[in-house]
């Protein structure tokens, strides 16, 4: 019951669907992870060789990341470079940020190092750059509530110096917190061993540091094991964030968590930690509990479609229809994803579930008659309907 007590939560706040169809939605994405490309990504990064911050490997590498985002086809808008220095070394972070439906300026952070030392890291933590591309690609065209920052630092192994620029110099400023961060949520080091068991993992809360945010964070990190459970095979153990990217955020207030491999490897900063060392079904496993987790934590849409049985007629997805903007004052625009779609309707309800304006085959409302609040807008085509929550606010 507890399990599920979220999710009937997280279904309220996407737009009044039911559990079931919230948790079946977010599986089927769980479920578009892909071994082949999990495989692929890691022997890449395994190739790049060691990548010392600072190095021309290091540097490579972020390239070999930034490629990866073109190729999913995010724009270079969305894609930014972070440098910063320390002592006689300069490197970058890699910052891509996808920007959410109803709350644009408030982020869910999932992020990883890609540096290395002595060997080429394929645990620590190529697997954990994997998962995240990984997720990045699935989630490229859904639609959340909340905007998401996939963040690639460097300069984790010589003291976190890409994530403290970061959470020093451009989430927080002066004092002040300039990013409105909802959660950080961290991944290094989740390949395991091949040839160990390797069906459990570690979910991380913060108990140290700032107290302010502890239960916020033991919070979201039982949400994490919950999804881990619903989304992948994997168990779940909760232990204590330690040394990793996270920390320079707790310590500025920030609510953490993350993944960490729960049969430990011990190739971590050897020669061995290659390829040839790491499982690649496991970080597949883990990926499947990450799309899972992001989705729930930036609250991503639940798209209900239906198989048209006229094969000459494929259903539309309404995944990507922009509805915009929220909050509206005036006029209220619905921008379906393929404009041939031709037969469809609009309606707006209440929180109540009452019906206070429809629309048929019209890509703009007239709500300037409508009060101020929260309401949800389902669009309806043949075989498909989304609903998502809007602001009106005049």
């Amino acid at each position: 019951m507890k399990k599920l007590t979220i999710f009937l939560w997280a279904a309220l706040a996407a737009g009044n669907v039911s559990a079931q169809t919230l948790i079946q939605a977010y599986k089927n994405r769980a479920d578009l992870v892909s071994q082949t490309s999990i495989t692929s990504n890691l022997q890449e990064f395994s190739n790049l060789g060691i990548k010392t911050t600072g190095s021309l490997n290091n540097a490579n590498t972020l390239a070999w990341i930034k490629n990866k985002y073109t190729s999913y086809g995010y724009s270079a808008s969305q894609i930014v470079e972070d440098p910063f220095t320390f002592g006689s070394t300069s490197s970058k972070n890699l910052v891509i940020t996808k920007t959410g439906t109803l709350y644009p300026d408030k982020y869910v952070i999932i992020c990883g190092h890609y540096d290395t030392v002595t060997g080429p890291g394929t645990n620590d933590n190529g697997s954990g750059t994997s998962v995240i591309l990984e997720v990045a690609k699935i989630l490229k065209d859904v639609p959340t509530e909340y905007s998401i920052k996939f963040i690639h630092f460097s300069g984790e192994e010589q003291g976190l110096y890409g994530s403290s620029h970061y959470a020093n110099n451009i989430a927080y400023q002066n004092g002040v917190k300039k990013l409105d961060i909802k959660l950080v949520f961290n991944l290094d080091q989740v390949g395991g061993k091949l040839g160990k068991t390797n069906t459990k993992i570690v979910c991380e809360r913060d108990t140290a540091g700032q107290s302010g945010n502890n239960a916020a964070s033991n919070t979201v990190t039982q949400q994490l094991a919950t999804c881990t459970t619903l989304y992948s095979p994997l168990q779940t153990s909760i232990s204590n964030a330690y040394a990793s990217d996270y920390i320079p955020f707790e310590q500025k207030g920030y609510v953490i968590t993350g993944f960490y491999e729960y049969t430990r490897s011990y190739t971590e900063h050897t020669v061995n930690d290659t390829f040839t060392n790491v499982d690649p079904v496991y970080v597949f496993k883990v990926a499947k509990a990450a799309v899972g987790a992001m989705q729930h934590f930036a609250t991503a849409s639940s798209v209900i479609t239906a198989v048209s049985a006229d094969k000459e007629k494929p259903v539309k997805s309404l995944e990507s229809v922009k509805i915009y903007p929220s909050p509206a004052k005036d006029i209220l625009t619905v921008e379906l994803p393929d404009p041939m779609i031709k037969d469809f309707t609009v309606e707006i309800t209440d929180l109540q579930g009452l019906s206070v304006l429809k629309v048929a085959n019209k890509s703009q409302m007239n709500v300037s008659r409508l009060k101020n609040g929260i309401y949800l807008c389902t669009v309806k085509t043949e075989g498909s309907s989304i609903t998502r929550k809007i602001i009106i606010e005049k």
